[in-house]
């Protein structure tokens, strides 16, 4: 939108005149708005190696052409190849004559140099087999996937390590079952460190599940007699007297449906009773 602007223009006739003001009015113009276009990342000049995915055979060869990439701009597919002696790998781009070129993994593996930056385009961005046949070795991105990784690790590994027995029992119960009741201290902590560092992901996730240390005290007090699961694991009953503590839901885990009822007002009671008699 134009701006106003006031002027003052004194206009004089005579001495004894009046002195008078007039004001005009001066449109500005406006300035046009400079678009600023993103910038596209650039190709990175340096040399890659290819690795085919899991068995490496002695030579392997992929397509170099009859291949398809969609182009998201244009809005349609394109087709593409690898020539030696063109400038592009797609065919609507290409001038005059059209060599084609073996793409051929030797052992498994395939060094392109950086002079052949069309051939790395072709295998990085476009080749429909990429991360399917083969992919591209990545070393800044591996450590990087490394790192979260051992910081994982490392954070799992000192939760563990300040773990309670009773939470120990519980994480470690999911894993072995009911080994865990003629397990030493020192044997649970190992095999929780163990089981801690090779499965970082998994254990933080139990160690933040709020039903885990409830389920292991109902495995407990079942495995005492504390409370009996029946044979079809619908009914938990008290192992005194046979009278039913609660119902396992249709198409529920036995254990898990009981550590929910402990949160509930009723199973809060239960629940300290049989925490006072397992200890």
């Amino acid at each position: 939108m134009a701006k106003k602007a006031k002027t003052k223009v004194s206009n004089q006739a005579d001495p004894g005149d009046e002195h008078v003001e007039k004001v005009v009015q001066v449109m500005e113009t406006p300035k046009p708005k400079v678009k600023v276009e993103p910038k596209k990342p650039t190709w990175e000049l340096k040399d890659r190696i290819y690795y085919i995915k899991g068995i490496k055979p002695l030579s392997y060869h992929i397509k170099s052409t009859n291949l398809y990439w969609f182009d998201k701009e244009k809005g349609y597919e394109r087709a593409i190849k690898y020539c030696q002696n063109q400038m592009t790998c797609f065919v609507d781009e290409m001038k005059g004559d059209q060599r084609l070129e073996h793409i051929v993994f030797e052992s498994g593996a395939l060094f392109v140099p950086k002079e052949k930056s069309i051939l790395q385009k072709f295998l990085s961005i476009y080749h429909p087999l990429k991360d399917k046949i083969y992919y591209e070795y990545k070393p800044v991105e591996i450590a990087s996937n490394q790192l979260d990784v051992l910081e994982m690790q490392a954070d799992a590994i000192v939760a563990a390590r300040d773990l309670d027995v009773d939470m120990m029992e519980a994480i470690m119960r999911v894993e072995i079952g009911s080994k865990v009741s003629d397990m030493s201290s020192k044997e649970l902590k190992r095999d929780l460190l163990i089981y801690a560092r090779n499965n970082p992901a998994l254990f933080l996730d139990l160690l933040e599940d709020e039903n885990i240390q409830l389920r292991n005290y109902g495995i407990k007090a079942t495995e005492q007699g504390l409370l009996i699961l029946s044979p079809d694991q619908r009914t938990f009953s008290w192992g005194s007297n046979g009278r039913s503590v609660m119902n396992v839901p249709f198409d529920e885990h036995p254990y898990s449906a009981l550590a929910a009822w402990f949160r509930t007002d009723e199973g809060m009671e239960i629940y300290a009773n049989i925490e006072k008699q397992l200890q």
